[in-house]
């Protein structure tokens, strides 16, 4: 027997991965899931614009796994990246920084 109670199998859980995004946005990204009490059920992976290209790179795949934890514990999940295509600059950055070594 399960020991999950009904109403925890049944949340969504929300797993929003910000890639290169402003810092500005992702405060009030922070505001908005506070003001409509979605914290609690929501995850947030923020590799802002500044931060690494290494750092930006890994977020999807942090947020995945995250994603995949819920699932393997019988939960659900949803995951939202936002910008996955800046996932693949800082791919390349890092990729012409290691052919320069």
């Amino acid at each position: 027997m399960n020991s999950r109670s009904t109403a925890e199998s049944e949340t969504l859980y929300c797993v929003y991965v910000a890639i290169r995004q402003k810092r500005s946005t992702v405060a009030q990204l922070v505001q908005i899931l506070s003001e409509a009490n979605a914290m609690e059920y929501s995850i947030l992976v923020a590799a802002i614009a500044s931060d690494p290209a290494p750092l930006q790179f890994l977020a999807p795949y942090s947020g995945c796994a995250m994603g995949e934890y819920l699932r393997d514990n019988g939960m659900h999940a949803l995951i939202i990246y936002d910008d996955l295509s800046k996932q693949a600059v800082a791919y390349r950055q890092m990729s012409l920084l290691l052919c320069r070594l």
